[in-house]
Formats: structure tokens, C-alpha cells, sequence
């Protein structure tokens, strides 16, 4: 299994990023790289190169749904787990995620000081 180290977090408001970026990078320790919308995903994902794809579900735009389509649609990142953050949690919004393609959901609002470990046993469940 290889490390998770490259992070892609696509969330529009700028105070869930900051919290975010400072929980998985000084926390956590990953390396993070932040996108605004889903369109600067889109721009940016391939050339990050990121080993997983954190991603906001209510985005002005494009939304996190449409986001992912649009990821898939990139070869190199075909394989690269996305999951959801989203304040909308319930099980049947959770379930139709996951029936998008993405691998888990992490409730927001997160505890900055676990995220890094909920993110670490995702990633674990899925490259296990």
C-alpha cells in the first residue's frame, strides 16, 4: 500500500479551508494543495497530482457531484479516491455519494484534530 502524502481539498469558503489546510498539514502532516471551485479542480487536479481528492459538496458553480463526473473524465485521475465533505450527512444523501464514486463522506463541520486520522483510515479502508 503506498502512502498517502498529496492531498486535493476542493472547498469554496475560505475559513473551511484555512482550518482544513492547517488540520491535515501541521496536524496531519500531508501535503496540501487547495482549490476554490470544482472548475479550478478541473484546471489544476492532474498537475497536482494528488493520491486522494477531498471534496465539497455544496460549491457555487459547479457542484461537488458534477466535480467528480468531470474528474473521472481525466484518465490520470481515474484512480484517485474522492470523498465527499459535506454538513448534508444523512444516510440517504451519504448513500447517493457513494453511488457517484466516491469512496467515503466526512461530516462537516470535522474536528480539526481527528480529520487527519479519519482521512488516514479512509484511506487505509480503501487501499487496504
Amino acid at each position: 500500500m503506498s502512502d498517502l502524502q498529496k492531498i486535493l481539498y476542493v472547498e469554496d469558503e475560505p475559513d473551511i479551508q484555512a482550518i482544513a489546510e492547517m488540520s491535515l498539514q501541521v496536524v496531519g502532516g500531508f501535503d496540501v494543495a487547495l482549490c476554490s471551485s470544482g472548475d479550478e479542480a478541473l484546471e489544476k487536479a492532474e498537475g497536482i497530482a494528488p493520491d486522494l481528492i477531498l471534496l465539497d459538496v455544496m460549491m457555487p458553480g459547479m457542484d461537488g457531484p458534477t466535480t467528480l463526473m468531470k474528474l473521472r473524465e481525466i484518465e490520470a485521475l481515474n484512480d484517485v479516491p474522492i470523498v465527499f465533505m459535506t454538513a448534508k450527512a444523512m444516510t440517504a444523501e451519504i448513500a447517493e455519494l457513494k453511488e457517484l464514486g466516491a469512496v467515503d463522506v466526512i461530516p462537516k463541520p470535522f474536528d480539526p484534530m481527528s480529520l487527519p486520522d479519519q482521512v488516514r483510515a479512509i484511506w487505509a479502508s480503501v487501499k487496504g
